[in-house]
């Protein structure tokens, strides 16, 4: 065998070997990928960590997501809600730190959204195969109801947004298929004003 080819054969058996090592690297794509959002409203910054599930031609909500049924608010991992300062839900005040987000779909449209204190874990509370409804309400933090709005759009991922709205209320929204779910926090900028002033 003459150098060239020699070399040639130790050229083409690197090449193999690193094809060969890149193909049991490549990981396929998830299904539901990982998102994040995050905005600055009044003094405070909240940002929202979900998996986003797509539609697929399939009917979600009554049907892959029961109604009377809680629901970790996306897919994979638990969603969570974290908020930098305390903030206003529903009338209840709400230390900084991270939450775990559900919620609850009806038929009627009166949708439950939950904010809980423990559950970080997708499984933390799944028992038989579903959200063990009573030990979640012991660590929710505040529930409210909301209304669940029909949209002309289709929305294939699901998906949030956080709108800062006025700058002191945030609107916090999911949207997937054909319907979007809002939830008002209120960032107390006021109130927080008013605690610096009287500081001073």
């Amino acid at each position: 065998m003459t150098k060239f080819n020699m070399l040639f054969a130790a050229i083409a058996m690197i090449f193999f070997v690193c094809v060969q090592e890149a193909s049991a690297q490549m990981v396929t794509p998830v299904a539901s990928p990982a998102a994040s959002i995050s905005q600055n409203v009044g003094f405070t910054k909240i940002s929202i960590d979900y998996s986003s599930p797509a539609v697929k031609g399939r009917k979600i909500f009554g049907e892959i997501e029961k109604y009377d049924v809680t629901w970790r608010a996306g897919a994979n991992a638990a969603t969570t809600i974290e908020f930098s300062t305390m903030v206003n839900i529903g009338g209840k005040n709400i230390r900084p730190g991270k939450y775990t987000l559900f919620m609850t779909p009806r038929a009627n449209g009166e949708w439950t959204v939950r904010l809980n204190s423990k559950g970080n874990s997708v499984f933390a509370y799944m028992k038989d195969g579903k959200i063990d409804e009573e030990a979640l309400a012991k660590d929710d933090m505040v529930t409210v109801n909301v209304k669940a709005e029909p949209t002309n759009a289709t929305y294939e991922r699901l998906q949030y947004a956080i709108s800062a709205e006025d700058n002191k209320v945030a609107k916090i929204t999911m949207k997937w298929e054909n319907v979007k779910v809002s939830f008002m926090v209120d960032t107390q900028v006021d109130q927080k004003m008013d605690a610096f002033k009287n500081a001073f």
